[in-house]
């Protein structure tokens, strides 16, 4: 049985989800680091890692070939270097080093690359008009794997925001009866991290070129998320104060909109095993009381 060779690059709290669900099929999956320490535990997981750094192209000229290449890099605040280095310039790095045979090219974006849509659905056809630096250097990202010699093997997932465990907003906040720092109003759209992964490892068997929007389709209100959160934790009621300038201004670039799934569950055929946030809350607090 021929065994396909996946390439992860920023194999941290989704790409690493992702690459073990590839090794389990029996995929030989190269996972890219710059930490030898990190190389090392890859390898103990069953990896074969390459150390490299994309904002060091010189780091790449031995890049492993790939049927597949997931490019799920996050950005560190205070690295030294810019966003559009990681997501634009990296990508360019490793794109011109894949071998011209690789057959999906699979990018994690965002759906901040939106902005502010009052409220509004949006799906993978509504305008992008981001606000925020974040969401313009990652159009930029989407735009350059289109505009790149390996484009038409692009598959650009725009993922809502990854929750999970190890990953819940406002937690600490909420668990010693501080007040949270949230707007009045605006939507949270949501995806946990299994799902996310079960539609990356979907999307890579995708037609390419395409877009899909990677969200569970059922956006909430953010003082709802918080009180169905706090209710599960057994605290007191959560008590909100406006954020200050620049925390407002962040939330908003999230976009206060509500994004659609529809494409993502009518062409990849993922079946969500957590459709809401609650299943999804209420799965990550049962495993960690336990």
């Amino acid at each position: 049985m021929f065994n396909k060779s996946r390439l992860v690059i920023g194999c941290g709290y989704l790409g690493e989800r992702v690459a073990q669900r590839w090794l389990a099929e029996g995929s030989v999956v190269h996972c890219v680091t710059r930490s030898l320490d990190r190389a090392r535990r890859l390898e103990s997981l069953g990896f074969a890692p390459f150390v490299g750094d994309v904002t060091r192209p010189d780091t790449l000229a031995a890049l492993p070939a790939a049927d597949t290449l997931l490019y799920a890099v996050g950005y560190q605040p205070g690295s030294g270097v810019s966003r559009h280095a990681v997501y634009v310039d990296g990508l360019r790095a490793v794109l011109d080093r894949l071998d011209a045979n690789s057959s999906r090219i699979v990018l994690a974006s965002s759906t901040g690359v939106y902005g502010e849509s009052g409220g509004a659905w949006v799906d993978e056809e509504s305008p992008c008009r981001p606000g925020r630096e974040a969401g313009q250097v990652l159009l930029a990202a989407e735009e350059t794997l289109c505009g790149h010699r390996l484009g038409s093997a692009g598959i650009i997932l725009r993922f809502a925001g990854l929750y999970g465990p190890g990953r819940i907003p406002k937690l600490a906040d909420l668990k010693a009866g501080r007040p949270i720092a949230v707007s009045s109003h605006g939507m949270l759209n949501l995806i946990h991290i299994d799902d996310a992964a079960a539609a990356v490892v979907a999307a890579a068997q995708a037609a390419p070129p395409r877009t899909y929007l990677i969200a569970d389709g059922r956006p909430v209100l953010r003082r709802e998320f918080y009180r169905y959160v706090a209710e599960l934790l057994h605290t007191a009621e959560p008590q909100f104060v406006e954020p200050s300038p620049d925390e407002a201004a962040r939330q908003r670039g999230g976009g206060d909109k509500r994004v659609s799934n529809r494409r993502m569950l009518e062409e990849l055929g993922v079946v969500l095993q957590y459709p809401t946030y609650r299943e999804g809350m209420e799965a990550i607090l049962a495993a960690s009381a336990g």
